[in-house]
C-alpha cells in the first residue's frame, strides 16, 4: 500500500463536503433506554469531492489524479479547507533530554478533549516554539512525511514546546471506479467521489 506525497487539487478540494466520522454501536433496550459502544478512540474524516468540479480544466485534472492514484490503491495529501492549522498548539513539554516531539493538534469542549496526531504538515508553514521564544528554521528539523519534530538541543525542563503550522489529511479515494453523467454538451455530473482519511 503506497503513499503518495502529492496534494490533491486545492481548487477542487475547496468545494467538496465532509469532515470527521465515528464508528458507535447504538442497542435499544426493550424499555427504551440506549447503550452505546464507541469503537474508535479518534474520529476518521469521510469527504465527497464530487461537487468542488466546476469547470472542464478541472475535470480533467481530477481524472488524471485518479488515474495516477489507480483508483483507491494509493494515499494522498488532501487539504481540509474547514479544518488545516493550528495556531499556539502544545505539543509537549521539554525535560532536558527529549529532543524528539510529535506535531498534534487539540480539540475541546467542555471537560472532554480529544488529541489528533499531525503527520502531513504543510512546507513552510510550521514555527516552533520553546517556552514562547521562537526557534529558528536550523534548531530543530521537521519531518513532513510524519509531522516529527527532532531538535537539535532538547527543550528544557519544564518549557512549554509549542507550534504554529497548517497540515493535510492523509486519505484515498473510497472507490475505484469515477463515473460521470454527460447533462448537456460540454456538461457533466458526478454523484458521489469519495475519500476517507487513513491511519498512517
Amino acid at each position: 500500500m503506497a503513499f503518495i506525497e502529492v496534494r490533491f487539487p486545492s481548487d477542487i478540494a475547496y468545494g467538496s463536503a465532509g469532515g470527521p466520522e465515528y464508528s458507535t454501536e447504538v442497542v435499544i433496550t426493550h424499555s427504551g433506554y440506549e447503550q452505546r459502544n464507541a469503537n474508535w478512540a479518534q474520529a476518521r474524516a469521510r469527504y465527497n469531492v464530487a461537487h468542488g468540479v466546476k469547470t472542464q480544466t478541472q475535470l480533467d485534472t481530477l481524472i488524471a489524479f485518479f488515474r495516477a492514484r489507480k483508483g483507491n490503491a494509493d494515499g494522498f495529501r488532501f487539504k481540509d479547507w474547514t479544518d488545516y492549522k493550528a495556531s499556539g498548539q502544545l505539543v509537549g513539554t521539554g525535560n532536558g533530554s527529549n529532543k524528539v516531539f510529535q506535531l498534534v493538534k487539540g480539540y475541546s469542549s467542555g471537560t472532554s478533549a480529544e488529541v489528533r496526531t499531525i503527520s502531513k504538515p504543510v512546507a513552510g508553514t510550521c514555527k516552533m516554539y520553546v517556552g514562547g521564544v521562537l526557534q529558528s528554521v536550523g534548531a530543530y528539523a521537521l519531518a513532513l512525511d510524519t509531522g516529527v519534530v527532532t531538535f537539535v538541543a532538547a527543550p528544557a525542563n519544564g518549557a512549554a514546546v509549542t507550534a504554529d503550522f497548517e497540515f493535510d489529511v492523509p486519505v484515498r479515494f473510497d472507490t475505484d471506479r469515477l463515473a460521470a453523467s454527460i447533462d448537456a454538451y460540454g456538461s457533466h455530473s458526478w454523484n458521489d467521489i469519495p475519500l476517507v482519511e487513513l491511519r498512517v
